[in-house]
């Protein structure tokens, strides 16, 4: 049987603004394409390693 999901918490003062201050502190946009760009390319070095693994 699945657990219950509990009640998301709700946050006042101190802990509101900081995470407030943490959320908009987001990487610019030219910063997440850069890091995608470097995700694709390991991914596809790893699928072409398991295929070359899977030839053997």
């Amino acid at each position: 049987m699945a657990r219950p999901i509990r009640n998301t918490p709700i946050l006042f003062g101190k802990d509101a603004k900081m995470f407030l201050a943490e959320i908009e502190q987001q990487p610019s946009l030219e910063d997440r394409r850069k890091e995608r760009a470097r995700i694709e390319v390991n991914v596809e070095r790893l699928a072409t390693l398991i295929m070359n693994l899977k030839k053997q």
